[in-house]
């Protein structure tokens, strides 16, 4: 399914070819997001030296000859910051390998990161901090993320504030791109149809990337949960909607209970035939969205309901919510939805793995953050392994009045209206 070598720099590589496919993705993921950052010197760098990577390099100089170029062979391309990676992907016609190579290295290896283009990205990123506060879904999540990881990195917002964004300088970001971007804590991975000639081809352009200079450690704090009673913030908002997020500190990647914990979260809002869009949606109308879903770290993670609620019968839906809990820490779940939902995760992920993007990151992810690299097929094997005594023991475990957090962003200002319904 999978082939890996290391190049002449030490840069891992993973190779995913996929049979009948006429293109590739190539993803170049780094060890490093928002959590490695020392918040009172560089919050939001990670993000930013992302940004900057697409200003210009030696080969390429402008933003626009890294796009014409990219454009002419109608590549789509692309990065993304999360909280415990960075990763670089362009998808193109796998006979342009060689170009895309060029291009990619160039911008990892090479980018000019000028003054000038730092200023005028200030400008684009503090708009980006402002539209995803605008927007009370996304808003919702970052700020139950700060609470439920609060006193930890993982908790503030990916991109930083506002001020950190301004007080941020070119000296700031190369210490810090510096430290972190190199070949070691990074993996190339290609999906797709791969040309015998791809290690040579990698080799030849992505050898370039040499050590890091280790100014920072190459690793995070890791997360301390000592939660040990039930947490409430209401941002208020004069919204035609409660916006809320409700949820529990959960299981890392390495924890042999997150496969009946990925079953809990399906059962309970996963898709359109779980617990709660049935019971909170279709037979009493309270909302027009509202799902569950499990985040994972290395070293913790959450599970979290996030929903769009009617706020005038916001009270009624959080009961209906909290009784789902309850039902599903009393009585587990059924035969049925044991199955059902070992398919719907099956299923879900054979979709997924047919894009390459998806590939390419399913292999780059684990890589970086687990001790291990599984095969699709070796992922379905601990799903379909999970019984139900495993998925009660999990809800059992994690579902505890003193561990909840809920966060609205709603007309609603007193948590004391909310504080004596969150009992599981």
């Amino acid at each position: 399914m999978f082939q890996k070598f290391v190049l002449k720099n030490g840069m891992n590589v993973i190779l995913a070819p996929k049979k009948d496919s006429q293109s590739l993705t190539i993803l170049v993921l780094y060890r490093v997001g928002s959590r490695y950052e020392d918040i009172k010197i560089h919050h939001g760098v990670s993000h930013f030296v992302e940004h900057l990577m697409f200003k210009g390099t030696n080969k390429y100089p402008t933003t626009l000859d890294i796009s014409k170029t990219l454009d002419g062979i109608g590549a789509e391309f692309n990065a993304y910051t999360a909280k415990d990676h960075t990763g670089y992907y362009i998808k193109a016609n796998s006979e342009k390998l060689e170009l895309v190579c060029d291009v990619l290295s160039d911008m990892l290896a090479n980018s000019l990161f000028d003054a000038k283009e730092i200023e005028k990205e200030k400008g684009v990123i503090i708009e980006e901090i402002k539209m995803y506060e605008d927007q009370p879904i996304q808003y919702a999540e970052m700020l139950f993320e700060e609470q439920i990881f609060s006193g930890n990195n993982l908790g503030p917002n990916i991109a930083g504030t506002i001020e950190s964004i301004k007080n941020m300088t070119r000296q700031n970001i190369l210490d810090y791109l510096n430290s972190f971007y190199e070949p070691k804590n990074g993996v190339i991975v290609i999906s797709g149809n791969i040309d015998k000639k791809a290690e040579k081809v990698l080799n030849k352009y992505f050898s370039q990337a040499k050590e890091g200079n280790k100014m920072f450690a190459q690793k995070f704090e890791p997360f301390r949960d000592i939660q040990n009673e039930k947490r409430i913030l209401l941002n208020y908002k004069d919204t035609k909607q409660v916006h809320l997020t409700l949820g529990v500190p959960a299981y890392s990647y390495s924890n042999p209970d997150l496969y009946a914990l990925y079953i809990l979260g399906v059962v309970l809002g996963g898709n359109m035939s779980s617990r709660l869009f049935i019971n909170v949606r279709e037979k009493r109308g309270l909302c027009y969205y509202i799902r569950a879903q499990v985040d994972v770290y290395q070293d913790t993670g959450d599970l979290m309901i996030r929903a769009g609620l009617d706020k005038d019968k916001i009270k009624e839906a959080v009961e209906v919510i909290m009784s789902e809990l309850k039902r599903l820490k009393k009585e587990g779940i059924t035969d049925e939805e044991l199955i059902k939902a070992k398919e719907f995760l099956k299923g879900r992920m054979i979709l997924q793995l047919e894009e390459l993007n998806e590939l390419a990151e399913y292999f780059a992810r684990q890589f970086i953050l687990t001790d291990e690299i599984l095969t699709p097929e070796q992922k379905f094997a601990k799903i379909f392994a999970v019984t139900k005594e495993d998925v009660a023991r999990v809800a059992n475990d994690l579902l505890k009045t003193e561990k909840l957090n809920l966060v609205m962003v709603s007309p609603y200002k007193d948590p004391n209206e909310f504080i004596n319904m969150l009992n599981i």
